[in-house]
């Protein structure tokens, strides 16, 4: 027992030093525009029985704490309440005590007459089985665990029930809601993924290096903390352990190793279609409240969730900050969008779906989306993810750009003919907001006074930069973008990395958002892109085997390059503006197969022949820019 308390003092430092702490703040912030204010706690405290069994249908036995309201004398309260349901693959022993790794305090909600269940997912924590990260059988326990939940036979339940938690455990309420269970009234999802392999594990086609093996590592590492369940039933922990450690040498060990030659892992296909789930997102059918980030690993794949919701009548909501990972997991700048703290806001959707609540003003107080915008710092809202308001637009690279050189130009006007070298430089990225997104908030809460974290021009010297004159009107964007660039290369492959950016009068440039593109994974799957307006606005590649293919020896052909979506404004005297690299380190690197292909000069052709553009949802008619 001294080694796993060792393991989970670890483990709790390193998830403080990670900046989560903060997720428990409950202090009211609740804007001035609406009457609601959160109820007062009911119970003076909570209780929890630890590692309660709960049984799959396959004969595993998964394990969960229960709290429970508590009077004075930290006697729990004999009544049945509605239950709050949370799944983690993060060691439930330690979630407590890593800060805002869960999300808010559960405390805030018993306390005011509900029960939390927390429950190991298989194979981490105390639960038995091996993990294999959202795999069919996984999925399938999370319906089973509601409906544990939910039935008679558990004495501190009513029967009815929600679900919280950040990233995985908000992947889970998902997969869990897609099975129906009965008693499931409303989750609450922070910053949850949908399509694994395009929202992080290998945008543009290249393999995430800088979040997905920390995550595999904390997954396995806290799966490796002997089981919490070891004092009360020994010989179940030392099964536990043992179907732990077979899960990292059977499942962990040999996918990264796969995907990085090259293997099945490295492309997409029946692997990533199992365990993403925007595939069974048409069979949620409760409401649901998403929080997002603008600089998250799921910053693509969060709001076509919310967008399905929303456009079958499902109640959905939605807040998108301007949050990293952790911050978006931790929750605690939620309350800067003028609605209340994360715990209000759990407080009140729970309140309206799982107890009954009569709050006819929830609709209005908060709108279904609520969208931070880049460049004014202000709040806007809509009604739907691409509304009405937003128009297809596209500029024109025009001209030619060179490393430390002049840029080309972006425009809606006439375009000059030119060709850009982008030259393989793998530092590019290093030092970025991108490099700090994809380690997940890390870099930023390890070295948060880095200029170039927030000045990308430094970054940009080594790349092809075209840029608009300074705007005399602004120009809003919100939503996902599409770099359209003809390209040519040396070896027929490498890959287009793509920054949005804003340049200030000052010539600081702040990196908007980004998007990536392996030449060979080029092939377009037009009837599962987004078009608006007649604008290619979110192309959808296949990123399958079968579909890659190289440039042939002198080809020029448009690579249409997602840009993940974000709202912006850039003002009046500012430069919209984008940059074009070869590389974006420490989040991405080429398979070993592709390596050299990937080492190459590629060149961006701008031309009547071969027009390059960007393209984007404005908020408006474009204005005229030059």
């Amino acid at each position: 027992m001294n080694t796993r308390h060792a393991l989970i003092r670890l483990v709790t430092v390193v998830g403080l030093v990670m900046g989560l702490v903060g997720a428990s703040l409950s202090l009211s912030t609740v804007s001035a525009a609406t009457t609601w204010q959160p109820r007062a706690e009911q119970y003076a405290g909570t209780v929890t029985e630890r590692d309660v069994a709960i049984p799959m249908s396959d004969g595993t036995i998964l394990r969960g704490d229960v709290m429970r309201p508590a009077d004075a004398s930290g006697k729990a309260i004999a009544k049945r309440l509605p239950v709050i349901v949370t799944i983690t693959a993060y060691n439930k022993s330690i979630l407590g005590s890593a800060g805002g790794l869960g999300g808010a305090n559960p405390s805030y909600l018993v306390k005011r007459g509900y029960v939390q269940l927390t429950v190991d997912a298989r194979g981490t924590g105390s639960s038995e089985g091996s993990w294999r990260a959202f795999d069919a059988r996984e999925n399938k326990d999370g319906g089973e665990i509601m409906t544990w939940a939910h039935s008679s036979k558990r004495p501190w339940s009513n029967g009815s029930t929600g679900m919280t938690g950040p990233s995985y455990m908000g992947i889970a309420q998902l997969w869990a809601a897609a099975a129906q269970p009965p008693g499931l009234k409303a989750i609450f999802p922070q910053v949850p993924g949908a399509d694994v392999y395009r929202d992080v594990v290998a945008s543009g086609g290249q393999l995430d290096v800088g979040f997905i093996p920390l995550w595999l590592g904390l997954v396995t590492g806290t799966g490796l903390i002997p089981p919490a369940v070891a004092s009360s039933d020994p010989q179940s922990a030392v099964v536990t352990l043992l179907q732990h450690l077979d899960g990292a040498a059977t499942f962990t060990a040999p996918l990264l190793l796969n995907a990085l030659l090259g293997g099945e892992p490295a492309h997409d296909g029946p692997f990533y279609t199992e365990r993403s789930v925007i595939n069974v997102i048409d069979k949620v059918k409760v409401p649901a409240f998403f929080i997002a980030g603008e600089y998250d690993l799921f910053q693509r794949g969060t709001p076509l969730l919310f967008e399905n919701l929303n456009k079958r009548g499902i109640p959905a909501k939605m807040i998108v900050g301007p949050w990293d990972h952790l911050q978006g997991s931790s929750g605690a700048e939620v309350g800067r969008a003028g609605y209340g703290s994360l715990a209000e806001l759990q407080l009140r959707w729970f309140d309206r779906y799982l107890k009954g609540a009569k709050d006819s003003r929830l609709g209005s107080d908060i709108p279904n989306l609520t969208y931070y915008e880049q460049g004014t710092d202000a709040w806007r809202t809509d009604s739907k993810w691409i509304g009405s308001s937003l128009k297809g637009s596209k500029l024109s690279l025009s001209g030619a750009s060179a490393p430390l050189g002049a840029a080309g130009g972006l425009t809606d006007g006439a375009v000059t003919s030119g060709t850009s070298a982008i030259l393989p430089i793998p530092a590019a990225g290093l030092c970025t907001r991108s490099a700090n997104q994809w380690t997940a908030g890390i870099a930023n809460t390890v070295a948060p006074t880095l200029p170039c974290f927030t000045n990308n021009a430094l970054n940009d010297a080594s790349g092809a930069v075209f840029s608009t004159q300074p705007l005399t009107k602004a120009v809003t964007l919100q939503g996902p973008i599409n770099a359209h660039l003809f390209t040519s290369s040396v070896s027929g492959d490498g890959m287009l990395s793509v920054t949005l950016e804003d340049e200030a009068p000052d010539g600081t440039v702040s990196r908007l958002t980004g998007g990536w593109q392996v030449i060979s994974h080029r092939s377009l799957d037009t009837a599962r892109s987004r078009y608006l307006d007649g604008v290619l606005i979110q192309p959808f590649h296949p990123f399958t085997k079968a579909a890659k293919k190289n440039l042939a020896s002198g080809e020029i052909a448009p690579i249409d390059v997602e840009i993940f979506p974000t709202r912006a404004k850039i003002l009046p005297g500012h430069r919209l503006r984008i940059a074009i690299q070869a590389f974006d380190v420490p989040h991405l690197l080429p398979t070993l197969p592709d390596l050299l292909g990937t080492v190459t000069v590629m060149r961006v052709h701008t031309s009547a022949k071969n027009p390059s553009t960007i393209n984007f949802p404005s908020v408006g008619t474009l204005p005229t820019v030059r």
